[in-house]
């Protein structure tokens, strides 16, 4: 995330540097695996590493696409590798997670986008790692039904896949991807019956309206997606968009309220609510068939 000083105060966010973050980037390290929290600058990387996680992000550090919100690198990507699935169980083994989030860079390169490369992470993390849940955060794989079903065919226990924003901002923001395959996607999995939640997540602040964010949230319903996350976007560098505004906590806990009021099982809203933030508290609390701490906006944070 860029730094800004024209922040509002509600998104200034200081954290020391705990010793548990060293002892995740040694094991990341040791199992050479990449991350979205580095890899994207997540502005919550430093809270998740002193927790001792991270989401792991497959196939690479380089996307076949270039997202105009997205700080991940963009470019040719190198083939996949076909020990990085044992890779990632062992790191997350030593790490002794007992949730493990999994996504990967965008391979339209791939026949199946990597769909096999995911499933085979899920199943290997399985087996290094019993007893952990798994939920994967995946491309629209050019909207290919058979590469969505090889990835819920591995039975995940939350299947992942971002909107981002919402349709009138995709030639701008999602340049190569597709609304209506993003909500096909989310579709074919919520009616599969193979995983119990289905999870997608917008950004808020890229110029969108009041009437299209309440759109998309009936849209994501519709979908059968179970699982919403709404967070602020965040201007990774000068090259990204720009931030149209920043929401501010209030209006988070309004369209909480509104989405929890269409259906979802989870709601997190919050300035730096994302998609993989804390995403073990929710798919426990809903394996527990928990609503009563479900959805909690995310508090100011000086």
């Amino acid at each position: 995330m860029s730094k800004d000083a024209r922040l509002p105060s509600w998104l200034r966010k200081a954290h020391a540097v705990p010793a548990e973050t060293r002892r995740v980037r040694e094991a990341l390290a040791a199992f050479k695996l990449n991350t979205v929290c580095d890899e994207a600058l997540c502005p919550n990387r430093v809270d998740c590493l002193s927790r001792g996680t991270a989401t792991f992000m497959l196939l690479g550090d380089r996307c076949t696409r270039d997202c105009g919100f997205c700080a991940v690198g963009h470019g040719d990507p190198r083939p996949p590798e076909a020990d990085e699935p044992v890779r990632v169980a062992q790191g997350a083994r030593s790490l002794a997670l007992r949730f493990v989030v999994l996504t990967s860079v965008t391979r339209d390169d791939l026949a199946d986008g990597g769909a096999a490369h995911f499933a085979e992470t899920v199943r290997a993390v399985r087996e290094h790692v019993p007893g952990a849940g798994v939920e994967v955060l995946v491309p629209d794989f050019l909207g290919d039904e058979r590469a969505v079903d090889t990835v819920l065919r591995a039975r995940p226990d939350v299947f992942g896949h971002n909107v981002e924003t919402v349709a009138r901002l995709y030639p701008v923001a999602r340049r190569g991807a597709e609304y209506r395959r993003s909500l096909a996607v989310l579709s074919r999995a919520a009616r599969s019956g193979l995983v119990p939640h289905v999870k997608s997540a917008l950004m808020l602040g890229l110029g969108e309206t009041r009437a299209e964010i309440e759109n998309a949230l009936d849209d994501l319903r519709g979908a059968g997606v179970t699982i919403i996350c709404l967070g602020q976007y965040l201007r990774p560098s000068p090259r990204h968009l720009p931030v149209v505004r920043y929401v501010p906590p209030t209006e988070f806990e309004d369209l909480k309220a509104g989405a929890d009021a269409r259906g979802f099982a989870w709601v997190a809203a919050g300035p730096f609510v994302r998609s993989s933030y804390e995403a073990e508290a929710a798919a426990r609390a809903l394996a527990r068939g928990s609503r009563a701490t479900a959805g909690a906006v995310e508090k100011e944070t000086a």
